[in-house]
């Protein structure tokens, strides 16, 4: 009887550790839908996903949806941040919801891709046109 007492004991507290550390891994991650308006073309979502995966510090995943214009990250909370993961997609020349691309990195994209960015600009630009406001009389 002992015996069995001393296993189902032993059960329950791997059990209880098991939960505890499940509940901290779920604590320890972050994900998030970032709009990207400006990855138009697969080759810029390869490049998007292979470099957030690869060169950020913590990203666990990368989905770039096209057609959305939206970008899903995964990451470790104890190694980075939203606000670096739309940086660094700023920084490949890509806008991330708020934070515009960098120039220097917007004029190293292939001419394919800046041009489809220009048309969709000017496209949106052209169904959202800016209100100017009236002139004081």
């Amino acid at each position: 009887m002992k015996a069995f007492s001393l296993s189902v004991l032993a059960i329950f507290c791997f059990t209880a550790v098991s939960f505890a550390q499940y509940q901290q891994t779920q604590k320890a991650t972050g994900k998030a839908v970032i709009k990207t308006p400006t990855i138009l073309c697969e080759k810029c979502q390869e490049k998007v996903e292979f470099f957030l995966t690869k060169s950020t510090p913590g990203v666990t995943s990368v989905a770039v949806n096209i057609r959305k214009k939206t970008t899903t990250v995964t990451w470790l909370n104890d190694r980075t941040t939203l606000e670096n993961i739309k940086t660094a997609i700023a920084n490949m020349g890509f806008d991330a919801d708020d934070i515009e691309a960098e120039e220097y990195a917007y004029k190293r994209l292939p001419k394919e891709c800046k041009a489809e960015i220009v048309a969709a600009k000017a496209k949106a630009a052209a169904l959202n046109p800016v209100v100017a406001p009236p002139a004081n009389q």
